[in-house]
């Protein structure tokens, strides 16, 4: 049936699934994602025979056992050395993303995988522990690169009624990385001395993956017609991902974003980093996507995540049986972050986040307690399970899962690279600061570290409460016409005159709010 007409304007379909959607979503995630996820979790359970390899390695080349401060010096610059590429990777979103488009960039970035996957598999053949320090390295700048660009590509490619929905599956694609790392982590399986080094480098295949299969699919349709002017193009791969024929809707909405996008640049010449930074129309979504990623790293999940098996071990569980709730978790959290696929749209985003920051806060209490009262109560280190467990579900719904989506619907096109690139930078350096303070937090504070996390997950909620709108099922420009008070600026949608704006804007500043 043919499109309606409204004031001249086509009516917007509501937006499906469809093969070639799914397909690209599935593709990306497992090709990129999944690998996130995979090296957050992966020198986990063997970190024992790792270390053993490292110590014996250095016999061998000095004839003396390694000294402990050494190990633990090597042992933690082979975790944060993750963290660390992650945040070089996110310096990299911008210029890539623009120069080699969406597809471009994840296809690229395949090589920041497979690299270092082929070196990790062959370390102990080399007998060299640096080699996985530096592959560690260069498969982080994988992961920070894919964090920002699969949300940015996805929410790109989806309709506004299933952008929610399609941006959570790359952190479903994360916690199923993390759940498959602590699988093959067992040690009947490649947790072991001889298996390793295979699990190291099985990181390789869901890029192999990609490389062969996303360049059947198309370009964001947003980039080619606003970055790159291809209206041919961007018209073809809706169509794709559409499944029909007819898309005037979105096509219309695309060209009255690229109009704004135009005379942005007349204006000011194209967006970076430093302007993004002094644009006062995009001042509070700049503030919104730095608190809420520092939000979510700095809540203490990759605190679970890294050191799950001293935790536990710490709340008295058994040696043998910590592998086994290490699945476990990572299976919960699995569950919820599909339950949070499916919830997304009738929820909405806001208050997901302000469920899983409450929830957060609340584990982090009670696992204190539990921590405090385990060697006086018997059960109490099922108690510090829970706790964990509970924490696991909160972070899943909100703060895992929500911040990606809502920095793709906060910013128009040209914003979204440079937004993306300081959200992951912010991200990863978090990511980066909990991995390497933890185990002093905890050597100091002991249990009373987490009541440092509840207070930041507290204070994120707080500010979500008060600050951050919902942003569902609204076009990106709706959403940017939503911070305009809060910008102290006035915004138009469409062809309007120039608008008021408050304080000294000059006319330059005028046609910025107005292009949105």
């Amino acid at each position: 049936m043919a499109q309606t007409e409204e004031w001249g304007k086509p009516v917007e379909r509501r937006g499906r699934l469809t093969a070639v959607l799914v397909l690209a979503t599935l593709i990306s995630g497992f090709g990129s994602s999944f690998q996130y996820g995979y090296n957050v979790a992966v020198v986990n359970s063997p970190s024992p025979f790792m270390q053993q390899f490292y110590n014996a390695t250095y016999m061998e080349r000095y004839g003396a056992p390694m000294e402990g401060t050494l190990l633990t010096l090597l042992w933690s610059l082979t975790v944060s050395m993750y963290p660390l590429g992650g945040f070089f990777g996110s310096l990299m979103v911008a210029p890539l993303v623009n120069k080699l488009g969406r597809k471009g960039t994840l296809l690229f970035n395949n090589i920041f995988s497979i690299v270092p996957a082929v070196m990790m598999g062959v370390s102990e053949i080399a007998k060299s522990y640096e080699i996985i320090i530096v592959a560690r390295f260069i498969v982080g700048i994988c992961a920070g690169l894919s964090s920002n660009v699969v949300p940015m590509y996805l929410g790109e490619l989806a309709p506004k009624n299933l952008r929610g929905a399609l941006g959570i599956i790359p952190q479903l694609f994360i916690t199923i990385g993390i759940l498959s790392a602590q699988v093959l982590g067992i040690r009947n399986i490649l947790g072991n001395s001889t298996g390793w080094t295979l699990m190291l480098g099985l990181t390789g295949i869901p890029a192999l993956v990609e490389l062969l299969l996303l360049p059947f699919f198309p370009e964001s349709p947003r980039y080619m017609l606003i970055q790159r002017g291809d209206e041919k193009t961007a018209m073809r791969a809706l169509q794709r991902l559409r499944g029909r024929e007819d898309v005037d809707a979105e096509l219309s909405e695309m060209r009255l974003e690229d109009q704004s996008e135009k005379a942005i640049e007349k204006a000011e010449g194209r967006l970076s980093v430093l302007s993004l930074l002094s644009q006062r129309s995009l001042r509070w979504q700049l503030i919104s996507i730095v608190v809420m990623n520092m939000g979510q790293q700095l809540s203490g999940v990759n605190a679970i995540y890294y050191y799950a098996d001293s935790i536990y071990a710490n709340a008295g569980v058994k040696q043998d049986v910590i592998q086994y709730v290490t699945v476990g978790t990572g299976a919960v959290n699995v569950f919820m972050t599909i339950a949070a696929v499916f919830i997304v749209e009738a929820a909405g985003r806001r208050v997901l986040l302000l469920c899983g920051f409450g929830i957060c806060c609340g584990a982090c209490v009670l696992l204190t307690v539990a921590l405090n009262f385990q060697e006086s109560v018997t059960w109490m280190s099922y108690g510090s399970i829970a706790c964990v467990i509970i924490y696991v579900i909160g972070h899943a719904i909100g703060p895992s899962s929500i911040p990606t989506v809502v920095t793709t619907e906060m910013f128009r096109q040209s914003a979204r690279p440079a937004a993306f690139m300081v959200a992951g930078s912010v991200h990863w350096l978090s990511n980066f600061t909990v991995g390497l303070v933890f185990p002093f937090l905890e050597r100091g504070l002991g249990s009373y570290s987490f009541i440092i996390f509840a207070f930041i997950c507290l204070v994120t909620l707080i500010y979500i409460w008060l600050v951050v709108p919902e942003t569902k099922n609204k076009t990106f420009l709706e959403n940017c016409q939503m911070f305009a008070k809060r910008n102290k600026v006035e915004i138009k949608l469409g062809d309007g005159d120039l608008p008021l704006t408050e304080g000294k804007e000059s006319l330059e500043d005028a046609a910025r709010v107005t292009a949105f």
